[in-house]
């Protein structure tokens, strides 16, 4: 269960044909049309560069940047954020310096880059503090980071501050992501009921607003509660529902996730032919995104399948798979708990 939304947007200010072109992206981007949201983007930058408003520049590539990471193109993501947070800088303007610094060190999270992550997340968190939104999404990250490695308190505490944060200056879709995040790590301690009552808040505000990528990460992550009440159809329904939406982005990461969890869904029906062809995608997806967090997890269903299916040298070659790459994370609770399977293999096989 590892969809995150990164928080890493900011609000837009001014009147202007170029401020005008940035509200239109976002609201493009929010309702699911990427191709009319980075258009927008692009008129942005063009309008704000012969005005010379270069805030608007900058916001305008950061917004850009965090579309094409969406559909794998992270070199391209991180040259216009890297772009943008160097405007920022020249410009002497720190929550803005502070956004790019926040979306780089989600980039650098999603490839495992987890030091690098946390370096530019605290840097992130201590330039722009003082802008409630900024100091909200930083938490946010952080706890993102904490729940990846193992450590639920931590990530806890990052994700209330961030909520108190949102909540503060009434950030609903701040909130909402604080509540899907505190979901998920409530999911990871088998907290089933806080999970439900954490997804359906996030749920709830997500459709308010029309923001449908939240809205199909709720899905998404529900879905796990749905699978631990043994809810096996309701699960897929809620996969395959979060499946269409980021079809419809073109969210490769984000699919990769919901076709493990669909393919998570056949195996503990017993499918286990649709669950292997809805993995291999995943595999396929992940692979091509270079996303390790994603690619580990689906290396660990896939052995489970094999396991499942009497196919022990196969499903121990995919758990020695997961245990190098969450060893890339440092996830340390994924290590111990890769570390058992593999152990309950060797001893199936000896």
């Amino acid at each position: 269960m590892r969809s995150f939304p990164l928080a890493r947007w900011t609000e837009e200010k001014g009147s202007t044909r170029a401020a005008e072109f940035l509200r239109e992206g976002r609201a493009h981007e929010l309702g699911g049309c990427m191709v009319e949201a980075l258009q927008c983007y692009g008129a942005a930058v063009e309008a704000a560069e012969r005005a010379s408003e270069r805030a608007i520049v900058a916001e305008s590539l950061r917004r850009s940047a965090i579309v094409h990471h969406r559909r794998s193109q992270p070199v391209l993501a991180r040259q216009m954020c890297e772009r943008s947070h160097k405007i920022a800088v020249d410009l002497g303007d720190p929550v803005l310096a502070a956004e790019a610094l926040n979306a780089l060190a989600g980039f650098d999270l999603e490839s495992g880059s987890m030091h690098s992550a946390r370096e530019k997340f605290q840097a992130a968190l201590q330039l722009g503090g003082s802008s409630a939104h900024l100091r909200g999404r930083a938490e946010q990250n952080l706890g993102i980071l904490a729940n990846v490695q193992g450590d639920p308190d931590e990530a806890i505490a990052h994700y209330r501050q961030s909520l108190l944060s949102f909540e503060s200056i009434g950030d609903d879709r701040g909130c909402a992501i604080a509540y899907h995040n505190l979901g998920m790590v409530s999911a990871d301690c088998e907290r089933w009921d806080d999970a439900d009552r954490y997804f359906r808040l996030c749920l709830g505000i997500a459709r308010a607003l029309g923001d449908i990528h939240l809205e199909a990460l709720g899905l998404l992550n529900y879905a796990e509660v749905h699978l631990a009440r043994q809810d096996y159809d309701q699960a897929r329904h809620s996969a395959e529902s979060a499946l269409g939406i980021f079809d419809q982005l073109g969210s490769h990461i984000d699919k990769a996730d919901a076709y493990r969890v669909i393919g998570r869904t056949y195996r503990e029906t017993g499918r286990y032919p649709q669950a292997e062809s809805r993995l291999r995608s995943a595999m396929e997806l992940a692979v091509s995104t270079g996303s390790v967090l994603a690619e580990a997890e689906v290396a660990r269903e896939m052995a489970l399948l094999y396991q499942a299916m009497a196919r022990g040298q196969d499903a121990l070659a995919y758990l020695n798979i997961a245990r190098t790459l969450f060893g890339r994370l440092d996830a340390r609770r994924d290590l111990v708990d890769v570390a058992t399977r593999i152990n309950q293999v060797e001893e199936s096989l000896a």
